[in-house]
């Protein structure tokens, strides 16, 4: 048996998630394709614009077999972080032969390259990278000047999904194990993200514009048609993390993954103003918005490093949202080698360890409070 694995948010899924999907069943030849997707919050530290089961619904009427639920403590984390919670969940299910991904550009074989130098940081490069950051240079610029001039890549880590594809690769490579690199290029990959196009648009221009007549060019008709299942409460989801903030110390703040070198401090002395302006002022060449949002979302979700560090090194679970009917049998064949526990229902939740159950808690809580937040009532898994 042979399965391609998925990391994703499909938030919402559109017509760009259909093309990966299709594509990865003609490349790979794959039995089955298993997604694992962010629950209820993203890695950008926002509220998902639907519910979880829609959106894995979504995914597999597209073509995907089972979607599984990426864990909350690492669905809103940073990008190394996300990976390697995402990858450690994959390669549990023995068949797991690759993943797959969309990026804007690169090969297989440079992503695996650049994480072997990556994971090899030699001094030339420590000092290349300490030297750029000293000038004022952003994170992300000096770290792809520093990887450039030892030789690597840099337009690996140039581009957004290039960057997640890198940390596939790297938690890949930490895992030892023989998995298949599928990198795909995106369609619509150069588009902005603020701009809506015909047929081919980002989730984020999506999301902005969703009340637009062109999003009906840009999603699968499935998708089209659960329209009204969408929430747009971003002011109240703003509201709650303003809130927290307010509510939380600066010895707290900084027990969250990002949150170091003084933006707890930048925070709270930012706390009061609103929502958008603490982003602003916090924002720097240095700390991007999405991390500053990322950590007042992980704060509000009671997230903490500690923890996920040690969910990251234990045994943990998977937990499907959706399963094609017509798959069931094969996937969930495949699903119960894996060395973790298969949740298929409240009942199973008792087979968990300690920490996998404080993890699997987290998960609970992030979607009470999405649906607080949505006023949307509680799903179960969907098989289609």
């Amino acid at each position: 048996m042979k399965i391609c694995g998925i990391i994703c948010e499909f938030n919402p899924f559109h017509n760009g998630h259909e093309y990966l999907l299709k594509r990865v069943r003609e490349m790979y030849r794959c039995d089955y394709i298993v997604c694992i997707m962010s629950g209820s919050f993203t890695q950008r530290g926002d509220m998902c614009i639907a519910d979880k089961y829609v959106r894995a619904k979504h995914a597999v009427l597209s073509g995907a077999d089972c979607v599984l639920e990426l864990p909350a403590p690492f669905a809103v984390a940073p990008a190394e972080v996300f990976a390697r919670g995402a990858v450690k969940v994959l390669l549990s299910i023995p068949d797991i032969g690759g993943i797959a991904y969309g990026c804007e550009s690169g090969a297989p074989e440079d992503f695996m390259n650049t994480a072997v130098t990556l994971a090899e940081e030699s001094e030339e490069f420590k000092k290349l990278l300490k030297s750029r950051l000293e000038e004022g240079e952003s994170y992300v610029k000096s770290y792809a000047y520093a990887l450039e001039m030892t030789g690597g890549n840099a337009e690996i880590i140039s581009r957004p999904n290039n960057v997640l594809g890198l940390e596939y690769a790297k938690a890949v490579l930490k895992q030892n194990k023989k998995i298949r690199l599928l990198p795909i290029k995106r369609a619509g990959a150069d588009f902005n993200d603020s701009e809506l196009k015909e047929n081919f648009s980002s989730a984020s221009a999506i999301r902005k514009n969703i009340s637009s007549p062109m999003v009906k060019s840009n999603v699968p008709p499935h998708v089209f048609s659960n329209l009204e299942d969408f929430s747009t409460e971003e002011e109240k989801f703003e509201d709650s993390l303003r809130l927290l903030l307010s509510r939380t110390s600066k010895d707290d703040l900084k027990k969250i993954y990002g949150c170091s070198e003084g933006l707890e401090n930048a925070l709270k002395n930012n706390q009061d103003l609103p929502f958008n302006e603490i982003i602003e002022k916090v924002t720097s060449r240095r700390y991007s918005s999405s991390r500053i949002k990322r950590i007042l979302c992980a704060n509000f979700l009671n997230l903490y490093a500690d923890d996920v560090e040690s969910y990251l090194n234990t045994d943990l679970y998977l937990s499907p949202l959706a399963v094609k009917k017509s798959s069931a049998d094969g996937v969930f064949k495949a699903l119960s080698k894996s060395v973790y526990p298969l949740l298929t229902s409240g009942s199973d939740e008792q087979n968990l360890n300690e920490i996998a159950q404080k993890c699997k808690k987290s998960d609970d809580f992030a979607y009470l409070q999405w649906r607080q937040l949505t006023g949307k009532q509680q799903n179960k898994m969907i098989l289609i």
